[in-house]
Protein backbone atom coordinates (compact mmCIF):
# COMPACT_ATOMS: atom_id res chain seq x y z
CA UNK A 1 0.00 0.00 0.00
CA UNK A 2 0.81 3.51 -0.87
CA UNK A 3 -0.05 6.16 2.07
CA UNK A 4 -0.33 9.50 0.97
CA UNK A 5 1.31 12.67 2.44
CA UNK A 6 -0.61 15.71 2.16
CA UNK A 7 1.09 18.47 4.74
CA UNK A 8 4.67 18.65 5.42
CA UNK A 9 3.90 19.02 9.46
CA UNK A 10 2.14 14.69 9.11
CA UNK A 11 5.03 13.63 7.18
CA UNK A 12 6.91 12.32 9.83
CA UNK A 13 3.85 9.87 11.03
CA UNK A 14 3.68 8.50 7.56
CA UNK A 15 7.05 8.00 7.12
CA UNK A 16 7.16 5.90 10.93
CA UNK A 17 4.19 3.57 9.46
CA UNK A 18 6.28 2.92 5.86
CA UNK A 19 9.08 2.24 8.14
CA UNK A 20 7.58 0.03 10.89
CA UNK A 21 5.60 -1.87 7.85
CA UNK A 22 7.22 -3.72 5.35
CA UNK A 23 4.00 -3.73 2.80
CA UNK A 24 3.02 -0.02 3.36
CA UNK A 25 5.80 3.33 1.55
CA UNK A 26 5.23 6.49 2.14
CA UNK A 27 5.34 9.56 -0.20
CA UNK A 28 6.22 13.42 0.54
CA UNK A 29 3.95 16.19 -0.32
CA UNK A 30 1.19 19.01 0.46
CA UNK A 31 -1.97 18.83 -1.21
CA UNK A 32 -3.23 21.45 -3.43
CA UNK A 33 -5.68 22.97 -0.80
CA UNK A 34 -3.50 23.10 2.34
CA UNK A 35 -3.26 26.74 3.19
CA UNK A 36 -2.47 26.31 7.06
CA UNK A 37 1.32 24.32 7.05
CA UNK A 38 4.65 24.87 5.61
CA UNK A 39 4.91 26.08 2.19
CA UNK A 40 7.43 22.51 0.65
CA UNK A 41 10.36 23.94 -1.58
CA UNK A 42 11.75 21.50 -3.94
CA UNK A 43 14.79 21.36 -1.83
CA UNK A 44 13.06 20.04 1.07
CA UNK A 45 10.75 17.69 -0.64
CA UNK A 46 13.88 16.72 -2.60
CA UNK A 47 15.95 16.23 0.89
CA UNK A 48 12.48 14.09 2.06
CA UNK A 49 12.50 12.24 -0.60
CA UNK A 50 15.60 10.00 -0.12
CA UNK A 51 14.58 8.27 2.55
CA UNK A 52 14.55 4.71 1.39
CA UNK A 53 10.57 4.25 1.91
CA UNK A 54 9.53 7.44 0.09
CA UNK A 55 8.48 6.17 -3.62
CA UNK A 56 6.56 9.46 -4.51
CA UNK A 57 6.42 13.05 -4.76
CA UNK A 58 2.44 14.12 -3.64
CA UNK A 59 -0.37 14.62 -3.57
CA UNK A 60 -0.07 17.56 -5.36
CA UNK A 61 -1.98 19.27 -8.45
CA UNK A 62 -4.58 21.76 -9.22
CA UNK A 63 -7.78 21.70 -7.10
CA UNK A 64 -9.94 24.78 -8.26
CA UNK A 65 -13.35 22.93 -6.57
CA UNK A 66 -11.82 24.04 -3.01
CA UNK A 67 -9.69 26.70 -3.69
CA UNK A 68 -10.60 30.32 -5.10
CA UNK A 69 -9.28 33.17 -6.80
CA UNK A 70 -5.68 34.01 -8.16
CA UNK A 71 -4.52 30.41 -8.07
CA UNK A 72 -0.85 31.07 -8.80
CA UNK A 73 0.08 30.07 -5.21
CA UNK A 74 -1.08 26.94 -5.92
CA UNK A 75 0.10 26.58 -9.76
CA UNK A 76 3.79 27.35 -8.26
CA UNK A 77 3.30 25.00 -5.41
CA UNK A 78 2.45 22.16 -7.95
CA UNK A 79 5.57 23.14 -9.87
CA UNK A 80 8.07 23.03 -6.63
CA UNK A 81 6.79 19.27 -6.79
CA UNK A 82 7.01 18.27 -10.62
CA UNK A 83 10.66 20.09 -9.94
CA UNK A 84 11.32 17.79 -6.88
CA UNK A 85 9.88 15.03 -8.63
CA UNK A 86 12.90 15.08 -11.23
CA UNK A 87 15.24 15.70 -9.34
CA UNK A 88 14.86 12.64 -6.75
CA UNK A 89 14.30 10.59 -9.78
CA UNK A 90 10.55 9.55 -7.92
CA UNK A 91 6.88 9.62 -9.69
CA UNK A 92 4.39 12.11 -9.14
CA UNK A 93 1.22 11.57 -7.80
CA UNK A 94 -0.91 14.32 -9.20
CA UNK A 95 -4.79 15.35 -7.95
CA UNK A 96 -6.62 17.84 -10.54
CA UNK A 97 -10.18 19.00 -10.09
CA UNK A 98 -12.06 21.37 -12.12
CA UNK A 99 -8.05 22.43 -13.22
CA UNK A 100 -7.52 19.51 -15.96
CA UNK A 101 -6.16 22.44 -18.69
CA UNK A 102 -3.34 24.09 -16.22
CA UNK A 103 -3.12 20.72 -14.90
CA UNK A 104 -1.60 19.27 -17.92
CA UNK A 105 -0.02 22.58 -18.80
CA UNK A 106 1.84 23.03 -15.78
CA UNK A 107 2.67 18.82 -16.56
CA UNK A 108 4.62 19.61 -19.75
CA UNK A 109 6.32 22.99 -19.23
CA UNK A 110 7.84 21.45 -16.11
CA UNK A 111 9.04 18.29 -17.91
CA UNK A 112 6.60 15.71 -15.89
CA UNK A 113 6.95 13.47 -18.73
CA UNK A 114 10.82 12.61 -17.26
CA UNK A 115 9.62 10.60 -13.93
CA UNK A 116 5.78 9.88 -14.87
CA UNK A 117 3.57 9.23 -12.14
CA UNK A 118 -0.30 8.85 -11.66
CA UNK A 119 -3.53 10.60 -12.03
CA UNK A 120 -4.88 9.92 -8.46
CA UNK A 121 -8.21 9.38 -8.10
CA UNK A 122 -9.49 9.83 -11.61
CA UNK A 123 -12.64 11.55 -12.66
CA UNK A 124 -11.88 13.13 -15.50
CA UNK A 125 -12.51 12.46 -19.25
CA UNK A 126 -11.05 10.37 -22.12
CA UNK A 127 -9.17 12.92 -23.90
CA UNK A 128 -7.65 14.06 -20.26
CA UNK A 129 -6.58 10.98 -19.60
CA UNK A 130 -4.95 10.19 -23.05
CA UNK A 131 -3.30 13.28 -22.71
CA UNK A 132 -1.64 12.38 -19.25
CA UNK A 133 -1.05 8.76 -21.18
CA UNK A 134 0.99 10.73 -22.93
CA UNK A 135 2.70 12.29 -20.76
CA UNK A 136 3.96 9.15 -19.22
CA UNK A 137 1.55 8.65 -16.30
CA UNK A 138 -0.96 5.95 -15.05
CA UNK A 139 -4.62 6.32 -15.16
CA UNK A 140 -5.71 5.32 -11.14
CA UNK A 141 -9.23 4.73 -10.25
CA UNK A 142 -10.86 4.93 -6.73
CA UNK A 143 -14.43 4.03 -5.31
CA UNK A 144 -16.03 6.77 -7.34
CA UNK A 145 -15.81 4.37 -10.47
CA UNK A 146 -18.63 2.16 -8.82
CA UNK A 147 -21.04 4.61 -7.94
CA UNK A 148 -24.04 4.34 -9.79
CA UNK A 149 -24.04 7.87 -11.55
CA UNK A 150 -20.36 7.26 -12.68
CA UNK A 151 -21.25 5.46 -16.20
CA UNK A 152 -19.16 7.87 -18.10
CA UNK A 153 -16.07 6.87 -15.89
CA UNK A 154 -16.41 3.58 -16.03
CA UNK A 155 -16.26 4.11 -20.30
CA UNK A 156 -12.99 6.02 -19.44
CA UNK A 157 -11.47 2.81 -17.26
CA UNK A 158 -12.67 0.11 -19.86
CA UNK A 159 -9.59 2.29 -22.59
CA UNK A 160 -6.86 2.20 -20.07
CA UNK A 161 -4.40 0.30 -21.29
CA UNK A 162 -3.69 -2.37 -19.50
CA UNK A 163 -0.04 -1.66 -18.24
CA UNK A 164 -1.07 2.44 -17.28
CA UNK A 165 -4.15 1.00 -14.67
CA UNK A 166 -4.36 1.45 -11.08
CA UNK A 167 -6.46 1.13 -8.08
CA UNK A 168 -6.88 3.03 -5.04
CA UNK A 169 -9.64 3.91 -2.18
CA UNK A 170 -8.45 7.29 -1.16
CA UNK A 171 -9.64 6.61 1.99
CA UNK A 172 -11.16 7.43 4.48
CA UNK A 173 -13.09 9.07 1.54
CA UNK A 174 -15.25 7.97 -1.03
CA UNK A 175 -16.00 4.38 -0.02
CA UNK A 176 -17.33 2.16 -3.03
CA UNK A 177 -20.42 0.50 -3.05
CA UNK A 178 -21.69 -1.06 -1.55
CA UNK A 179 -19.85 0.66 1.49
CA UNK A 180 -20.73 4.08 0.15
CA UNK A 181 -21.38 7.01 2.67
CA UNK A 182 -19.14 4.84 5.35
CA UNK A 183 -15.39 5.42 6.54
CA UNK A 184 -13.16 4.52 3.59
CA UNK A 185 -10.85 1.55 4.68
CA UNK A 186 -7.71 0.09 2.57
CA UNK A 187 -9.74 -3.79 2.43
CA UNK A 188 -12.45 -1.76 0.58
CA UNK A 189 -10.24 -1.59 -2.68
CA UNK A 190 -11.39 -4.91 -3.81
CA UNK A 191 -14.68 -3.31 -5.17
CA UNK A 192 -12.73 -1.08 -7.19
CA UNK A 193 -11.00 -3.80 -8.78
CA UNK A 194 -14.21 -5.83 -9.19
CA UNK A 195 -16.21 -3.08 -10.54
CA UNK A 196 -12.92 -3.10 -12.97
CA UNK A 197 -13.01 -6.42 -13.81
CA UNK A 198 -16.51 -6.29 -14.73
CA UNK A 199 -16.08 -3.69 -17.17
CA UNK A 200 -13.05 -4.67 -18.68
CA UNK A 201 -14.68 -8.35 -19.34
CA UNK A 202 -11.59 -10.13 -17.44
CA UNK A 203 -11.03 -11.66 -13.92
CA UNK A 204 -11.17 -10.22 -10.77
CA UNK A 205 -7.67 -12.17 -9.67
CA UNK A 206 -6.11 -10.64 -13.22
CA UNK A 207 -7.05 -7.14 -12.41
CA UNK A 208 -5.39 -7.59 -8.64
CA UNK A 209 -2.30 -8.79 -10.59
CA UNK A 210 -1.78 -5.86 -13.82
CA UNK A 211 -2.74 -3.55 -10.45
CA UNK A 212 0.36 -4.72 -8.20
CA UNK A 213 2.57 -5.08 -11.11
CA UNK A 214 1.64 -1.56 -12.36
CA UNK A 215 2.31 -0.44 -8.97
CA UNK A 216 5.53 -1.94 -8.79
CA UNK A 217 6.44 -0.72 -12.54
CA UNK A 218 5.73 2.97 -11.57
CA UNK A 219 7.40 3.19 -7.87
CA UNK A 220 10.30 1.47 -8.99
CA UNK A 221 11.77 2.06 -5.43
CA UNK A 222 9.17 0.17 -4.16
CA UNK A 223 11.05 -2.88 -5.11
CA UNK A 224 14.55 -2.26 -3.40
CA UNK A 225 12.43 -1.69 -0.55
CA UNK A 226 10.81 -5.04 -0.59
CA UNK A 227 14.04 -6.39 -1.22
CA UNK A 228 15.86 -4.24 1.66
CA UNK A 229 13.19 -5.05 3.98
Amino acid sequence: MLCVSVTLETFPEIRAIAHNHPDIFASVGVHPNEREGREPTMNELTDLANDVRVVAIGETGLDYYRSHGDMIWQQERFRQHVRAARQSGKPLIIHTREAAEDTLRIMREEKASEVGGVMHCFTESLQVARQALDLDFHISFSGIVTFHNAESLRDVAKQVPENRLLIETDSPYLAPAPHRGKTNEPAYVRHVAQCLAEVRGIDFELIAKITTRNFFSLFKNANSAVVDA
